[in-house]
């Protein structure tokens, strides 16, 4: 039995300690410069893995055109007669750019420059599929090119994380493991924190769970690390209380678990958590601020509980999804899926401000879709070479410039 054939065996609301494997131990110009010129001091001869790498995946694919607005470009209220946001409804970030007011938690990370927003950012020959443009991204392939490793996979598996750390990564929210997946990673799914946490001492053999499930059973016998890393963080978050106030909800819950893990120093190299419900193709307007909102606040709240426990400057926030949307409004109130978006990079030592390129409204594909400024490989690259140490050139496939986001 495959990792995927037990996973959904298990369920979703299950314990998914489930995804450790055995391991030995283009150019893009940007609208502003870094604000201290230069990369942060960088190891010698290991990898960073003291900074912490978060992933906030905005599953379905976020429409970018209203988290990040143009809201002074007529052709964007010419496309979305009914969608369309007006100077007065966004958080203005400059005389062209605002953002979506649901996001207005955010702005003391922009006035504090720590907030950067990383306009356009795609990929050649772009994919509308769900399945195949996530799996574009958190492989970090090309359009034409299938992998079935995860780009941290692979960095793991080139540049290993200390032995003694509990995990090299952590899934809140999704039990797939996505950039995560493959050989090279000691990575664990918590499809639902709380039960983890109640479950977590029992997942390991001879314990009642793998009595009561023989593949359960064989994979903890397999992986025992796996066991070794759950009760660990278990017993890690448990022992931690912030004062930070959290947001309710799936994402707000995963946003405190994650902190904790990190107060905890337990040790984790990265963390992906994801907020579900963004394919928006009808009655958008309020679902995506909705969304948006939770966003915000989880995000403001992440940025508290790392700095109540000391991590926020070594701590590099990265959101991705598999797609923007369309910037043509669709008959159903919604938008349908589109190519490039713009996503944010958050943490202590960022260069805020907006990078990129603004959206080319007048640009667009012969699908109505607009054109990517930034590969979203340059992201990765900058999480690779600049925050971690670890060259990105074999990982990704090719030479991606970083970005220069970081002070």
């Amino acid at each position: 039995m495959d990792r995927r054939s037990f996973l959904f065996g298990l369920g979703a609301a299950s314990l998914t300690v489930l995804s450790a494997t055995s391991r030995a131990a283009p150019q893009m110009d940007s609208s502003r410069t870094p604000a201290s010129g230069g990369a942060p001091d960088m190891p010698r001869g290991s990898p960073h893995y003291e900074r912490l790498l978060v992933l906030v995946e905005l599953k379905g694919g976020n429409d970018g055109l209203n988290m990040v607005v143009p809201y002074a470009d007529p052709r964007y209220a010419a496309l979305r007669p009914r969608l369309g946001l007006k100077r007065e409804q966004v958080l203005p970030l400059s005389e062209f750019a605002g953002l979506h007011k649901a996001l207005e938690p955010l702005l003391p990370l922009w006035r504090d420059r720590q907030l950067a927003v990383v306009q356009g950012v795609g990929y050649p020959d772009p994919d509308l599929s769900h399945f195949r443009s996530i799996d574009i991204w958190e492989t970090a392939s090309g359009a034409h090119e299938t992998r079935s490793d995860g780009w941290l996979a692979r960095a793991f598996a080139k540049a290993p994380v200390p032995a003694a750390f509990a995990a090299d990564g952590v899934v809140l929210g999704a039990a797939d493991m996505g950039p995560f997946e493959g050989p090279g990673s000691r990575a664990i799914a918590l499809a639902n924190a709380d039960q983890f946490l109640r479950q977590a001492r029992l997942a390991q053999p001879g314990g009642e769970a793998a009595r009561a499930n023989p593949a359960l059973a064989h994979l903890l016998k397999v992986e025992q690390d796996v066991s070794t890393a759950a009760n660990h963080l278990a017993g890690s978050v448990n022992a931690v209380r912030l004062a930070t106030a959290f947001p309710g909800g799936p994402f707000g819950q995963a946003v405190k678990t994650a902190c904790q893990l990190v107060a905890s120093n337990a040790g984790v190299a990265c963390l992906r958590i994801t907020l579900n419900g963004f394919d928006t193709h009808q009655n958008q307007a309020g679902t995506q601020a909705g969304l948006l909102r939770q966003l915000g606040e989880g995000l403001a709240a992440l940025r508290a509980g790392l700095a109540e426990s000391g991590r926020w400057n070594d701590t590099l926030v990265m959101t991705y999804a598999e797609f923007g949307r369309r910037p043509k409004e669709n008959q159903s109130g919604g938008t349908d899926h589109g190519t490039a978006a713009p996503h944010f990079v958050l943490g202590g030592r960022v260069a805020g401000g907006l990078y990129g390129a603004a959206p080319a409204l007048d640009r667009l594909d012969g699908n109505g879709n607009l054109p990517f400024a930034v590969d979203f490989r340059q992201l990765y690259a900058t999480a690779l070479d600049t925050w971690w140490g670890i060259p990105s050139r074999d990982i990704l496939g090719g030479r991606f410039a970083p970005l220069p986001l970081l002070a």
